[in-house]
């Protein structure tokens, strides 16, 4: 589903996802209330969302998908990369954002990254967003990190510091199918949709700090 309220870029983004021979589009929406009102009555798996609109934005409309009882993922789109509203959003349950100019091949590239379950912030990106607009919380950061093993530990700092699956690795001596495992049992303990949640709740807890690079 492709949620936004200018109509011409809505249009142009449903074109390009209609190009690809194993996409569709099943539905368009001006705003975050059509939108949730159309997934009442459609499966969708994507939902590629505007973050500024009338009536209902598309953070508001984010944080409501994430209480239906199979929601879709969802691509937040955005006009600067350092929007304050991109990080409303992931909060939210976006698992990433793109910017409205990024080429066309991105945006596929993305929808397919975010279907499958991943985050597509490239680690640097999350790094500076994170970083900037995430005030460290008065959580106990050892009692959230109790709640993993000791190389669970390891590879939720990793992630926490926007390391990629191979990069963990390497710091770890661990396989990429390895850390992926790791990966797979944190979000499930903390309840969490992605990586991209990681990396807020570790900023938020205060297990990190903008500009933490401890190995």
């Amino acid at each position: 589903m492709i949620v936004d309220d200018q109509e011409l870029l809505r249009h142009g983004v449903t074109m390009v996802v209609r190009s690809q021979p194993d996409m569709e589009v099943v539905a368009e929406a001006a705003d975050g209330a059509e939108a949730l009102e159309r997934l009442k009555a459609l499966r969708v798996d994507v939902v590629v969302m505007d973050i500024r609109m009338p009536r209902m934005d598309g953070v508001t409309a984010t944080r409501e998908i994430q209480r239906l009882a199979d929601p879709p993922r969802v691509l937040a789109l955005t006009t600067f990369d350092l929007d304050e509203h991109a990080l409303a959003a992931l909060r939210a349950g976006a698992s990433g954002f793109m910017l409205k100019d990024a080429p066309g091949e991105e945006i596929i590239a993305a929808i397919r990254h975010v279907h499958r379950g991943d985050a597509i912030i490239a680690p640097a990106t999350t790094r500076r967003l994170v970083g900037r607009l995430v005030a460290p919380g008065g959580g106990d950061p050892d009692a959230l990190l109790g709640a993993l093993t000791q190389r669970e530990r390891e590879v939720f700092l990793g992630l926490a510091r926007g390391a990629s699956n191979a990069e963990i690795g390497a710091e770890l001596f661990l396989s990429e199918a390895t850390v992926k495992t790791h990966v797979g049992r944190i979000l499930t303990k903390f309840g969490l949709r992605d990586r991209v949640q990681a990396v807020v709740l570790a900023y938020e807890s205060g297990v990190v700090t903008p500009g933490d690079r401890r190995p």
